[in-house]
């Protein structure tokens, strides 16, 4: 194998060491989701159809780990069903910019719920991560997070934006973050320093598409 090729990985592995790190079931339909989307003949109209349709599987995921309350409703029979229902204070916060790619899978999911947003550059002298603009619903504190994020390479941007969190009240338990590729430094770097998290993701490999915001967006 050349020095440039990648061998697909699902980062099961990592799951045993990491209790906070969840990664979809790596089924053939997931597997192509995630070859076309680092391909680089993929085209960009393309690359965008399949993101949606990898974020709209990460998001629904990600939406099994908030918490539900029993609750009983009465059929057009009159016959009554005992079913489930979110708990109230739910709320999203992406990254920006690439975490805004994230949104509309959360919206289709979840057509009231808030999204907040949060950016983090690095530095360009010490790659130091740092919050430029932050903008949260006001009783953030009391919510559930689902945090959105597509790509984590390092884990630098995540954790700022977890402290951040946790500056505004959130609890570490409280916090999912939703992603579509990560790196074992970035999982290790996250659930190092914030434990009690959640990370859900598609896939666990050493090599990043980091291309993703770009071709996304178009600005490549």
């Amino acid at each position: 194998m050349g020095s440039q090729d990648i061998e697909m990985s699902n980062g099961f592995d990592y799951c045993q060491e990491y209790k906070g790190l969840q990664v979809l079931h790596a089924h053939h339909q997931i597997k192509e989701l995630q070859t076309i989307l680092r391909d680089k003949n993929t085209s960009r109209s393309d690359f965008k159809f399949y993101a949606d349709r990898l974020i709209r599987l990460v998001i629904e995921e990600s939406l099994n780990q908030l918490p539900f309350t029993d609750c009983k409703v009465v059929t057009p029979t009159g016959a009554t069903y005992n079913g489930l229902k979110y708990r109230s204070g739910n709320c999203g916060v992406s990254i920006v910019r690439s975490g805004e790619s994230m949104e509309q899978g959360l919206r289709d999911c979840c057509r009231s719920i808030r999204i907040g947003k949060i950016l983090v550059e690095s530095d360009a002298d010490t790659h130091e991560a740092r919050v430029v603009y932050a903008r949260f619903p006001e009783d953030i504190a009391q919510r559930h997070v689902l945090l959105m994020y597509p790509i984590m390479s390092t884990g630098n941007t995540v954790s700022k934006a977890v402290h951040v969190l946790k500056e505004h009240g959130v609890k570490q338990e409280c916090i999912i973050l939703s992603n579509l590729f990560c790196t074992p430094q970035a999982v290790q770097t996250v659930l190092d320093a914030y434990p009690k998290i959640k990370i859900l993701t598609s896939e666990v490999h050493p090599v990043a598409p980091n291309h993703f915001g770009q071709k996304y967006f178009g600005t490549d």
